[in-house]
């Protein structure tokens, strides 16, 4: 891989604002070593790491909030541009310069956590307690995240061809070329550093001990409240360990193997990681009460403590969101037929609370606005705090159906309907369904809760299945529509 935009500087941060971590030059070593000289050295490159994650270069915007949805035909579109990627013309200039730009981002992020991992063995007599396996555990799984991101865009699936030449998979930093590995070999890569992250979480992440509570850090109580059923995630006198899923935590990398495995079709390894998150009951389902609050101030939009892992949002993050779905001229929006199709209101959709709490329709325009990202006016009382998804309990449910189903069907549908029932829809799944009616199901209900997350083209693309625009045009599945193109100064490595 051509790495001349990848040298990387790792310069000191605070804790409380992060100053420039990436600046395209060359890497210093005495930099680097006055970086790596303590502990909170490593915690301020490792903070970098996700304040970089989540600016609108990657997850606060590219990679959650824009071009993965438009493919997945969720919004009604006069934007040339926009139309042009929804149609999946992929020679359209704009995109493959979009497309440009978030393969060189990952990789910049890739490289910085590759910086953390070079130096932290070396300095292991630097930490205290279990900060150094916390630390280290954490950026193995974001290194693996990217990866495998990437790999879901850029190469073919495993399903269609495990031995194409995907992408690299970068455990250095250099500036010398990183060879092209297949999708077999990317994906084995990605499960290995995920293992070797699980087992040094799972001595120091505070997000497995039994005083952990999740909750909404904002919530107002009713007087009276029992203290044990509030919140302790921003409790911790270190700030570091506070807000576990704000980061990659524990149950975070159980849940990303749990996608990598079923990527790689291995049905017991995927349901094992799935069943960990789901079995740990760590993770409350929404409650109707905080869903419908008459208080808007105080309303579960995101179904915040069934989060798993997310990216935080800074200001920039908010307007954007806020641009895109929004406000009163948002980018993105479906038309009120289009909405109503997906959440299948002709077959009783209207009860679903997804459907009912995180649209608002303009009947003169026709279309609707996606709310689940907005936020309250200073001061802020949002009961929880504007993110971006990474990571979502459903999913878990979801993966566990499909791991399943060959061997307990009913059980299956079982996990399909958890979902659905927290959703308010009582209307069960036919216990005698086909499989092929079952993973289309899956698919249906997983766009429905991952609208505006950019979670259903990887779907989509791991299944193998045809995408169908509102309009009833079929996009047949195939490396065309699900294989982004690769940087023009990468085909040469590829190849």
């Amino acid at each position: 891989m051509n790495f001349k935009y990848l040298y990387i500087i790792l310069c000191v941060l605070t804790l409380a604002s992060c100053k420039k971590f990436l600046d395209v030059q060359p890497e210093s070593d005495a930099t680097k070593e006055q970086l790596f000289s303590t502990e909170d050295g490593f915690k301020e490159a490792l903070n970098g790491v996700y304040t970089y994650c989540a600016t609108l270069d990657l997850y606060g915007g590219n990679l959650s909030f824009s071009n993965l949805d438009i493919i997945a035909q969720n919004y009604d579109f006069t934007d040339l541009n926009s139309q042009n990627l929804a149609a999946f013309k992929y020679d359209d200039p704009q995109w493959i310069g979009k497309a440009d730009q978030i393969w060189t981002n990952v990789y910049r992020a890739i490289g910085n956590c590759n910086a953390i991992l070079e130096m932290i063995d070396a300095k292991k007599s630097v930490f205290q307690a279990k900060n150094y396996e916390l630390i280290k555990g954490e950026a193995l799984t974001l290194r693996a995240y990217l990866h495998f991101d990437l790999l879901r865009m850029y190469a073919p699936s495993y399903k269609n061809n495990p031995s194409a030449k995907a992408i690299p998979y970068v455990k250095i930093v250099s500036i010398n070329a990183t060879p092209f590995v297949t999708v077999k070999e990317a994906l084995d890569g990605v499960i290995a550093d995920l293992n070797e992250a699980k087992s040094l979480l799972r001595v120091s992440d505070p997000i497995l001990t039994a005083g952990y509570r999740i909750g909404f850090p904002d919530k107002t109580y009713p007087d009276g409240t029992a203290d044990s059923l509030k919140s302790t995630e921003n409790r911790n006198p270190s700030l570091f360990l506070q807000n576990r899923r704000h980061r990659m935590n524990y149950f975070s990398t159980c849940g990303e193997l749990a996608r990598a495995y079923l990527y790689k079709q291995d049905h017991v390894n995927s349901l094992s990681n799935a069943k960990e998150v789901i079995d740990s009951k760590k993770f409350p389902w929404a409650k109707q009460t905080d869903v419908f609050n008459t208080n808007k101030e105080q309303r579960d939009k995101l179904f915040y403590t069934e989060l798993i892992s997310s990216w935080f949002l800074g200001d920039e993050g908010k307007k954007h969101v806020n641009n895109r779905f929004s406000d009163n001229n948002a980018a993105f929006r479906p038309t009120i037929t289009q909405k109503n199709l997906i959440y299948e209101l002709a077959a009783g959709g209207d009860e679903d609370w997804r459907y009912r709490q995180w649209f608002t329709d303009d009947v003169g325009t026709k279309l609707s606005s996606l709310q689940k990202y907005t936020w309250n006016s200073t001061p802020q009382r949002n009961m929880h705090p504007v993110v971006a998804p990474a990571i979502r309990l459903s999913e878990m449910y979801y993966i566990a159906a499909e791991s399943s189903f060959d061997t307990d069907p009913v059980k299956a549908t079982a996990y399909v309907d958890s979902v659905r029932l927290h959703r308010g829809i009582r209307t069960l799944i036919p216990k005698t369904i086909l499989k092929s009616d079952f993973i289309k199901k899956i698919a249906e209900e997983a766009r429905k809760e991952f609208y505006g997350e950019s979670q259903i083209f990887y779907m989509h693309k791991r299944l193998n299945l045809d995408i169908i625009n509102t309009n009833g045009l079929i996009y047949p599945a195939s490396d065309k529509i699900f294989v982004f193109p690769m940087p023009l100064n990468e085909t040469g490595y590829r190849n």
